[in-house]
Protein backbone atom coordinates (compact mmCIF):
# COMPACT_ATOMS: atom_id res chain seq x y z
CA UNK A 1 0.00 0.00 0.00
CA UNK A 2 0.89 3.71 -0.43
CA UNK A 3 2.00 5.66 2.70
CA UNK A 4 -0.37 8.46 3.36
CA UNK A 5 0.60 11.58 4.88
CA UNK A 6 -1.64 14.59 4.85
CA UNK A 7 -0.74 18.35 5.12
CA UNK A 8 -3.29 20.99 5.47
CA UNK A 9 -4.31 23.70 3.07
CA UNK A 10 -1.33 25.85 3.43
CA UNK A 11 -0.43 28.34 0.60
CA UNK A 12 3.20 28.41 -0.26
CA UNK A 13 5.16 31.68 -0.67
CA UNK A 14 7.27 33.32 -3.39
CA UNK A 15 10.61 32.94 -2.64
CA UNK A 16 12.62 35.22 -5.48
CA UNK A 17 11.20 36.31 -8.83
CA UNK A 18 14.17 35.72 -11.61
CA UNK A 19 15.57 38.99 -13.67
CA UNK A 20 14.67 38.92 -17.42
CA UNK A 21 17.60 40.09 -19.31
CA UNK A 22 17.59 39.41 -22.88
CA UNK A 23 20.54 38.79 -25.29
CA UNK A 24 20.67 38.06 -28.71
CA UNK A 25 21.96 34.83 -30.50
CA UNK A 26 23.06 34.70 -33.86
CA UNK A 27 21.72 33.00 -37.06
CA UNK A 28 23.86 31.75 -39.00
CA UNK A 29 21.53 29.89 -41.85
CA UNK A 30 18.33 28.23 -42.04
CA UNK A 31 18.80 25.87 -44.74
CA UNK A 32 21.57 24.69 -46.76
CA UNK A 33 24.52 22.54 -46.38
CA UNK A 34 27.44 23.50 -43.48
CA UNK A 35 30.97 24.23 -45.88
CA UNK A 36 34.11 22.89 -45.19
CA UNK A 37 36.44 25.33 -42.64
CA UNK A 38 33.16 27.14 -41.42
CA UNK A 39 34.04 27.85 -37.65
CA UNK A 40 30.50 27.84 -36.90
CA UNK A 41 30.09 24.01 -38.13
CA UNK A 42 29.97 21.08 -36.00
CA UNK A 43 30.22 18.76 -38.78
CA UNK A 44 31.32 19.23 -42.31
CA UNK A 45 29.31 19.75 -45.44
CA UNK A 46 30.87 16.74 -47.26
CA UNK A 47 30.43 14.32 -44.55
CA UNK A 48 26.64 15.42 -44.08
CA UNK A 49 25.77 15.06 -47.81
CA UNK A 50 27.75 11.24 -47.60
CA UNK A 51 25.70 10.49 -45.00
CA UNK A 52 22.08 11.75 -47.03
CA UNK A 53 22.49 14.40 -44.10
CA UNK A 54 21.60 17.78 -44.61
CA UNK A 55 21.83 20.97 -42.66
CA UNK A 56 18.62 22.62 -41.47
CA UNK A 57 19.45 25.15 -39.26
CA UNK A 58 22.30 26.73 -37.28
CA UNK A 59 23.33 29.14 -34.25
CA UNK A 60 25.63 30.05 -31.56
CA UNK A 61 23.74 31.21 -28.37
CA UNK A 62 24.94 34.14 -26.50
CA UNK A 63 26.61 32.85 -23.19
CA UNK A 64 28.04 34.74 -19.92
CA UNK A 65 31.53 35.02 -20.11
CA UNK A 66 33.43 31.81 -18.50
CA UNK A 67 30.23 29.54 -19.31
CA UNK A 68 29.74 26.70 -21.26
CA UNK A 69 26.49 24.82 -22.57
CA UNK A 70 25.06 22.41 -20.26
CA UNK A 71 22.15 20.96 -21.30
CA UNK A 72 19.38 21.15 -24.27
CA UNK A 73 15.65 20.23 -23.53
CA UNK A 74 13.28 20.20 -26.66
CA UNK A 75 9.61 21.10 -25.56
CA UNK A 76 6.79 21.87 -27.64
CA UNK A 77 7.84 23.83 -31.23
CA UNK A 78 11.51 25.32 -29.25
CA UNK A 79 14.38 23.73 -28.54
CA UNK A 80 15.77 25.50 -25.26
CA UNK A 81 20.07 25.22 -24.18
CA UNK A 82 20.74 25.87 -20.56
CA UNK A 83 24.23 27.13 -19.88
CA UNK A 84 26.65 26.13 -16.18
CA UNK A 85 25.54 29.51 -15.41
CA UNK A 86 22.00 29.19 -15.89
CA UNK A 87 21.68 31.41 -18.58
CA UNK A 88 18.32 30.04 -20.99
CA UNK A 89 18.07 30.55 -24.74
CA UNK A 90 15.26 29.19 -26.17
CA UNK A 91 14.79 28.62 -30.00
CA UNK A 92 12.40 27.85 -32.46
CA UNK A 93 13.62 24.27 -33.31
CA UNK A 94 11.95 23.75 -36.99
CA UNK A 95 13.89 27.48 -37.88
CA UNK A 96 16.66 28.21 -35.62
CA UNK A 97 15.70 31.56 -34.94
CA UNK A 98 15.84 33.18 -31.27
CA UNK A 99 12.34 33.13 -28.98
CA UNK A 100 14.01 34.42 -25.65
CA UNK A 101 16.96 34.87 -23.86
CA UNK A 102 17.00 35.39 -20.41
CA UNK A 103 18.71 34.21 -16.73
CA UNK A 104 16.73 31.07 -15.51
CA UNK A 105 18.48 31.53 -11.88
CA UNK A 106 21.58 32.14 -10.03
CA UNK A 107 24.46 30.03 -11.19
CA UNK A 108 24.82 26.81 -8.72
CA UNK A 109 20.89 26.71 -8.58
CA UNK A 110 19.49 22.96 -9.66
CA UNK A 111 17.43 22.96 -12.31
CA UNK A 112 15.15 19.74 -12.82
CA UNK A 113 13.01 19.30 -15.40
CA UNK A 114 11.82 21.09 -18.67
CA UNK A 115 8.13 20.25 -19.38
CA UNK A 116 5.41 21.90 -21.54
CA UNK A 117 1.53 21.50 -20.45
CA UNK A 118 -1.01 23.74 -22.01
CA UNK A 119 1.56 26.45 -23.42
CA UNK A 120 3.42 26.45 -20.31
CA UNK A 121 6.98 25.29 -19.24
CA UNK A 122 6.73 24.00 -15.66
CA UNK A 123 9.98 23.59 -13.71
CA UNK A 124 11.62 23.25 -10.66
CA UNK A 125 14.58 25.88 -10.29
CA UNK A 126 16.48 25.49 -7.05
CA UNK A 127 13.49 25.28 -4.39
CA UNK A 128 11.01 26.88 -6.77
CA UNK A 129 8.11 25.68 -8.47
CA UNK A 130 8.60 27.71 -12.06
CA UNK A 131 5.93 28.40 -14.83
CA UNK A 132 7.24 30.13 -18.17
CA UNK A 133 5.64 31.76 -20.82
CA UNK A 134 7.81 30.09 -23.66
CA UNK A 135 7.21 32.57 -26.34
CA UNK A 136 8.32 35.53 -24.55
CA UNK A 137 10.10 33.91 -21.38
CA UNK A 138 8.25 35.74 -18.57
CA UNK A 139 8.01 34.19 -15.60
CA UNK A 140 4.37 33.20 -14.62
CA UNK A 141 4.96 32.32 -11.15
CA UNK A 142 7.19 31.30 -8.88
CA UNK A 143 6.40 29.39 -5.79
CA UNK A 144 9.18 28.00 -2.66
CA UNK A 145 9.14 24.51 -2.14
CA UNK A 146 9.35 23.73 1.36
CA UNK A 147 11.25 20.40 0.28
CA UNK A 148 14.27 19.70 -2.50
CA UNK A 149 12.84 18.33 -5.99
CA UNK A 150 14.62 14.24 -6.15
CA UNK A 151 13.25 14.22 -9.78
CA UNK A 152 11.11 16.32 -12.56
CA UNK A 153 7.77 17.72 -11.37
CA UNK A 154 4.78 16.09 -13.49
CA UNK A 155 1.17 18.02 -13.40
CA UNK A 156 -2.48 17.15 -15.35
CA UNK A 157 -5.20 19.69 -15.47
CA UNK A 158 -5.72 20.51 -11.70
CA UNK A 159 -2.45 19.16 -9.90
CA UNK A 160 1.27 19.65 -9.62
CA UNK A 161 2.84 16.43 -8.27
CA UNK A 162 6.59 17.04 -7.24
CA UNK A 163 8.78 14.02 -6.02
CA UNK A 164 10.41 15.24 -2.77
CA UNK A 165 13.62 14.43 -1.03
CA UNK A 166 11.74 13.34 1.36
CA UNK A 167 10.44 10.13 -0.11
CA UNK A 168 7.24 11.83 -0.62
CA UNK A 169 5.57 12.60 -3.63
CA UNK A 170 3.70 16.29 -3.02
CA UNK A 171 0.34 17.45 -4.27
CA UNK A 172 -0.70 20.82 -5.46
CA UNK A 173 -3.60 22.70 -6.51
CA UNK A 174 -2.63 24.07 -9.84
CA UNK A 175 -4.25 27.32 -9.80
CA UNK A 176 -3.43 28.28 -6.32
CA UNK A 177 -0.54 26.06 -5.68
CA UNK A 178 -2.44 25.10 -2.25
CA UNK A 179 -0.57 21.51 -0.66
CA UNK A 180 -3.00 18.92 -0.48
CA UNK A 181 -1.62 15.70 0.82
CA UNK A 182 1.49 13.48 0.44
CA UNK A 183 2.27 10.11 -0.28
CA UNK A 184 4.99 7.63 -0.31
CA UNK A 185 5.97 3.66 -1.01
CA UNK A 186 5.45 1.24 1.48
CA UNK A 187 9.11 0.46 1.70
CA UNK A 188 9.83 4.37 2.70
CA UNK A 189 11.95 4.40 -0.65
CA UNK A 190 12.70 7.99 -2.71
CA UNK A 191 10.97 8.76 -5.54
CA UNK A 192 12.90 8.54 -8.81
CA UNK A 193 10.37 9.84 -11.63
CA UNK A 194 6.73 10.45 -11.77
CA UNK A 195 4.22 10.56 -14.69
CA UNK A 196 1.06 12.14 -14.55
CA UNK A 197 -2.59 11.40 -15.97
CA UNK A 198 -5.84 13.42 -15.79
CA UNK A 199 -7.09 10.28 -13.49
CA UNK A 200 -3.91 9.34 -12.18
CA UNK A 201 -0.31 9.44 -11.26
CA UNK A 202 2.11 6.65 -11.53
CA UNK A 203 5.66 7.19 -9.11
CA UNK A 204 8.92 5.15 -9.47
CA UNK A 205 11.22 4.62 -6.65
CA UNK A 206 15.12 3.36 -5.73
CA UNK A 207 13.43 0.40 -4.08
CA UNK A 208 12.21 -0.85 -7.48
CA UNK A 209 8.24 0.47 -6.69
CA UNK A 210 6.26 1.25 -9.51
CA UNK A 211 2.90 3.05 -7.83
CA UNK A 212 -0.22 4.16 -9.30
CA UNK A 213 -2.69 6.59 -7.15
CA UNK A 214 -5.82 8.57 -8.13
CA UNK A 215 -4.75 12.16 -9.02
CA UNK A 216 -7.01 13.68 -6.91
CA UNK A 217 -6.79 11.44 -3.77
CA UNK A 218 -4.27 9.32 -1.84
CA UNK A 219 -5.84 6.21 -3.26
CA UNK A 220 -3.89 3.40 -3.98
CA UNK A 221 -5.05 1.74 -7.70
CA UNK A 222 -1.87 -0.54 -8.23
CA UNK A 223 1.99 -1.69 -7.32
CA UNK A 224 4.58 -3.25 -9.20
CA UNK A 225 7.60 -4.46 -7.96
CA UNK A 226 11.10 -5.19 -9.16
CA UNK A 227 13.98 -6.53 -7.97
CA UNK A 228 15.96 -3.78 -7.75
CA UNK A 229 16.11 0.50 -8.21
CA UNK A 230 13.83 1.98 -10.93
CA UNK A 231 16.69 4.23 -12.87
CA UNK A 232 15.89 7.34 -14.96
CA UNK A 233 12.49 8.68 -16.51
CA UNK A 234 9.79 6.50 -16.81
CA UNK A 235 8.80 6.62 -20.21
CA UNK A 236 5.17 6.73 -21.35
CA UNK A 237 3.45 5.66 -24.38
CA UNK A 238 -0.17 5.52 -24.79
CA UNK A 239 -1.29 2.62 -22.86
CA UNK A 240 2.07 1.58 -21.43
CA UNK A 241 5.00 2.32 -19.06
CA UNK A 242 7.95 1.31 -19.81
CA UNK A 243 10.75 1.42 -16.67
CA UNK A 244 14.48 0.55 -16.32
CA UNK A 245 15.72 -1.29 -13.14
CA UNK A 246 19.16 -1.89 -11.93
CA UNK A 247 18.45 -5.67 -11.35
CA UNK A 248 19.16 -5.61 -15.69
CA UNK A 249 15.48 -5.26 -16.74
CA UNK A 250 13.56 -3.17 -19.00
CA UNK A 251 9.53 -3.69 -18.24
CA UNK A 252 6.22 -2.71 -20.11
CA UNK A 253 3.56 -2.83 -18.09
CA UNK A 254 -0.20 -1.60 -18.44
CA UNK A 255 -0.64 1.75 -17.21
CA UNK A 256 -4.54 1.21 -16.19
CA UNK A 257 -3.71 -2.05 -14.23
CA UNK A 258 0.44 -2.20 -13.65
CA UNK A 259 0.17 -5.28 -15.23
CA UNK A 260 3.42 -6.85 -17.10
CA UNK A 261 3.72 -6.90 -20.70
CA UNK A 262 7.25 -8.37 -21.17
CA UNK A 263 10.15 -7.64 -19.97
CA UNK A 264 13.92 -7.49 -21.80
CA UNK A 265 16.84 -8.28 -19.74
CA UNK A 266 20.23 -6.84 -20.58
CA UNK A 267 23.77 -8.05 -19.90
CA UNK A 268 24.39 -5.31 -17.05
CA UNK A 269 22.75 -3.08 -14.33
CA UNK A 270 21.21 -0.33 -15.55
CA UNK A 271 21.40 3.30 -14.50
CA UNK A 272 19.36 5.15 -16.85
CA UNK A 273 15.61 5.35 -18.60
CA UNK A 274 14.73 4.10 -21.88
CA UNK A 275 13.44 6.26 -24.93
CA UNK A 276 10.59 5.55 -26.90
CA UNK A 277 9.43 5.86 -29.92
CA UNK A 278 6.41 4.41 -32.40
CA UNK A 279 7.97 0.92 -32.75
CA UNK A 280 10.95 0.67 -30.44
CA UNK A 281 12.58 0.66 -27.14
CA UNK A 282 15.94 2.18 -27.04
CA UNK A 283 18.25 1.65 -23.78
CA UNK A 284 21.76 2.31 -22.66
CA UNK A 285 23.27 -0.35 -20.99
CA UNK A 286 26.16 0.79 -19.20
CA UNK A 287 29.72 -0.60 -20.44
CA UNK A 288 27.57 -2.64 -23.75
CA UNK A 289 26.04 0.17 -25.61
CA UNK A 290 22.64 0.88 -27.22
CA UNK A 291 20.16 -2.22 -27.23
CA UNK A 292 16.65 -1.68 -29.49
CA UNK A 293 13.82 -3.29 -28.43
CA UNK A 294 10.59 -4.21 -30.57
CA UNK A 295 7.83 -2.13 -28.28
CA UNK A 296 5.27 -4.42 -29.49
CA UNK A 297 6.74 -8.08 -28.48
CA UNK A 298 9.85 -7.04 -26.17
CA UNK A 299 12.29 -9.36 -28.37
CA UNK A 300 16.01 -7.99 -29.31
CA UNK A 301 16.06 -5.79 -32.78
CA UNK A 302 20.02 -5.04 -32.48
CA UNK A 303 22.55 -3.69 -29.84
CA UNK A 304 24.87 -1.06 -30.61
CA UNK A 305 28.39 -1.86 -28.90
CA UNK A 306 29.88 1.95 -27.78
CA UNK A 307 26.17 3.41 -28.50
CA UNK A 308 24.79 6.01 -26.12
CA UNK A 309 21.72 7.31 -26.94
CA UNK A 310 18.98 8.37 -29.69
CA UNK A 311 19.29 11.41 -31.90
CA UNK A 312 16.32 10.48 -33.88
CA UNK A 313 14.39 7.99 -35.69
CA UNK A 314 12.89 8.48 -39.04
CA UNK A 315 11.99 5.35 -42.23
CA UNK A 316 13.13 2.42 -39.96
CA UNK A 317 16.62 3.52 -39.05
CA UNK A 318 17.75 4.89 -35.70
CA UNK A 319 20.73 7.76 -35.61
CA UNK A 320 22.47 7.17 -32.63
CA UNK A 321 25.34 8.92 -30.84
CA UNK A 322 28.03 6.70 -29.95
CA UNK A 323 31.14 7.19 -27.37
CA UNK A 324 33.67 7.68 -29.93
CA UNK A 325 32.07 10.52 -30.93
CA UNK A 326 30.40 9.13 -34.11
CA UNK A 327 26.68 9.21 -35.66
CA UNK A 328 25.79 5.43 -36.44
CA UNK A 329 22.67 5.10 -38.51
CA UNK A 330 21.29 1.41 -38.02
CA UNK A 331 18.58 -0.50 -39.83
CA UNK A 332 15.99 -1.66 -37.39
CA UNK A 333 14.37 -4.08 -39.48
CA UNK A 334 17.32 -5.59 -40.39
CA UNK A 335 19.35 -4.96 -37.16
CA UNK A 336 22.60 -3.97 -39.04
CA UNK A 337 24.70 -0.59 -38.72
CA UNK A 338 24.52 1.18 -42.28
CA UNK A 339 27.20 3.67 -41.72
CA UNK A 340 28.44 6.19 -39.54
CA UNK A 341 29.47 9.88 -39.24
CA UNK A 342 32.54 11.76 -37.62
CA UNK A 343 30.90 13.69 -35.02
CA UNK A 344 33.94 14.28 -33.21
CA UNK A 345 32.60 18.04 -32.40
CA UNK A 346 29.55 17.18 -31.24
CA UNK A 347 28.98 17.03 -27.33
CA UNK A 348 26.02 18.16 -26.42
CA UNK A 349 22.76 16.70 -28.23
CA UNK A 350 18.40 16.27 -27.31
CA UNK A 351 16.90 13.13 -28.17
CA UNK A 352 13.91 13.60 -30.52
CA UNK A 353 11.20 11.00 -30.47
CA UNK A 354 8.94 13.56 -32.12
CA UNK A 355 10.52 13.79 -35.74
CA UNK A 356 13.45 13.08 -38.03
CA UNK A 357 15.35 16.07 -36.72
CA UNK A 358 18.33 15.80 -34.89
CA UNK A 359 19.79 18.40 -32.56
CA UNK A 360 23.58 18.95 -31.70
CA UNK A 361 25.73 21.45 -29.96
CA UNK A 362 29.16 21.45 -28.27
CA UNK A 363 30.23 22.85 -25.24
CA UNK A 364 30.50 26.73 -26.36
CA UNK A 365 27.06 26.99 -27.38
CA UNK A 366 27.24 25.94 -31.04
CA UNK A 367 23.71 24.52 -31.86
CA UNK A 368 22.73 23.15 -35.43
CA UNK A 369 19.77 21.13 -36.57
CA UNK A 370 20.18 18.00 -39.13
CA UNK A 371 18.06 16.00 -41.03
CA UNK A 372 18.06 13.30 -43.61
CA UNK A 373 17.91 14.50 -47.26
CA UNK A 374 14.97 12.51 -48.38
CA UNK A 375 13.15 13.44 -45.27
CA UNK A 376 11.27 16.10 -46.49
Amino acid sequence: MVKILRWGAVLLGVFFVFGCGVSPSTTLRTSGTAKEGDSFSLVSGELLKAAELELVWANKVAMRKGETLKQLFIAGENIYSLSSGNYITALNRQKGTMIFSRTLSPAGFPVVGWELYNDVIFSIVGNELVEIDPQSGKELSAIRLDVGAACAAARNRSYFYIGGTDRRVHTLRADDKVRLFRVGAENDSAVVSLVADEDFVVFATDGGNVVSFTAGGPKQLWQFYAAEAIVGPIARDASSLFVASKDTNVYRLDIRKGKLIWKYQTEAMLDRGPVVTGSVVYQYVRDKGLAAIDKKSGRDLWQLAGGVDLLAETGGKAYVITDKKTLVVMDNKKGEELYSVNFVGVSRYAANTVDSKMYIADKDGRIACIKPINDR
